[in-house]
C-alpha cells in the first residue's frame, strides 16, 4: 500500500485500541519531511507562504474522460529530489510558516478499507507515540481529548479548504493561462541546477483574459491568489541562495 509523503504507515484512530495513546511533545514530527522537496499547499495558505517558498502548480493524479490529471499547487522546499532546505538537523522548520501538510503529521484524513469512506487516521509509527508520557488522545471514559479534538478541527479545516482548493485549480485549468516553466540557477562552485515539471502562469495568456472573467475572478479572489503565486516565483533564486548556505 502506498502512503501519502511523509506518512509510513496509516490506521483509523479508534478510542478503543488507541484508549492509552499518547502524543509526546518533546518528539519533532517534522523528521518525516527530510526527503520532501515539495509538499501541498491550500488556497488559504498562500499569503502566508508566498514569502517564503515559490509556490507552482502540478498535474497529480489521473485524468477522468480524456481530461488531463487535476491541478494542484505546491510550495517548493528543495532545488533537487529528496532535498529540504527548511528543515532543521533537530526536526524544526527553518522558516516563519510550516505548511498545514507538515503540520498536521501525524494525523490525516484518509480512505479506510479501500472503499469511499474518510476516516482519522494516524501514522502509528511516528516515534512521537507513547502510552505513558504526552498529551492524552482520550480519557478515562474514552472521549476524545481537548488536544484530539483540536487536531480533529485542524484535519476537518484542512479538508474544507482542500476542497476550495480544488474548485480554484479546477477555474485556471479551464481558463488555460499555466503553461510548462522552467527555473535555472548557477551555483559559485559551478554546479547547474535545473528545476522543471512545474506549471506557472503564462504573462501573456493572464493579460488576454476576457474582462468578464477578469471581474469575476477578482470577486472571487481568484485574481489575489494569481498575484501571490507570481510574486512567490521569486523565491526560486532565494532557494538557490539556501542551499548554498547549507
Amino acid at each position: 500500500m502506498k502512503f501519502p509523503p511523509m506518512y509510513r504507515s496509516l490506521v483509523a484512530l479508534d478510542r478503543v485500541q488507541h484508549r492509552n495513546l499518547r502524543v509526546r511533545s518533546d518528539v519533532g514530527g517534522l523528521k518525516q519531511a527530510a526527503e520532501l522537496n515539495s509538499v501541498f499547499l491550500n488556497v488559504i495558505e498562500f499569503a502566508d507562504s508566498c514569502r517564503e517558498y515559490p509556490i507552482v502548480f502540478v498535474r497529480a493524479g489521473e485524468g477522468k474522460d480524456g481530461k488531463p490529471a487535476p491541478l494542484m499547487p505546491l510550495a517548493v522546499l528543495g532545488l533537487k529530489q529528496g532535498e529540504n532546505l527548511f528543515l532543521k538537523a533537530d526536526g524544526q522548520w527553518d522558516a516563519e510558516y510550516a505548511p498545514a501538510y507538515v503540520r498536521r503529521y501525524p494525523f490525516a484524513m484518509a480512505g479506510v478499507d479501500g472503499g469511499d469512506q474518510v476516516a482519522v487516521c494516524m501514522d502509528e509509527q511516528w516515534e512521537g507515540f507513547s502510552t505513558t508520557e504526552g498529551e492524552a488522545l482520550f480519557d478515562d471514559k474514552g472521549e476524545p481529548t481537548e488536544f484530539t479534538k483540536s487536531a480533529l478541527q485542524f484535519l476537518d479545516n484542512y479538508e474544507a479548504e482542500t476542497q476550495r482548493t480544488r474548485a480554484l485549480c479546477e477555474m485556471l485549468d479551464e481558463a488555460d493561462i499555466l503553461e510548462g516553466m522552467r527555473f535555472e540557477a548557477q551555483l559559485p562552485n559551478g554546479e547547474k541546477i535545473e528545476v522543471e515539471g512545474f506549471l506557472a502562469v503564462n504573462e501573456e495568456k493572464f493579460a488576454k483574459l476576457d474582462d468578464k472573467v477578469v471581474l469575476d475572478w477578482h470577486r472571487r479572489g481568484v485574481l489575489q491568489v494569481i498575484e501571490m503565486h507570481r510574486m512567490s516565483m521569486g523565491n526560486m533564486r532565494r532557494l538557490a541562495a539556501k542551499r548554498i548556505g547549507k
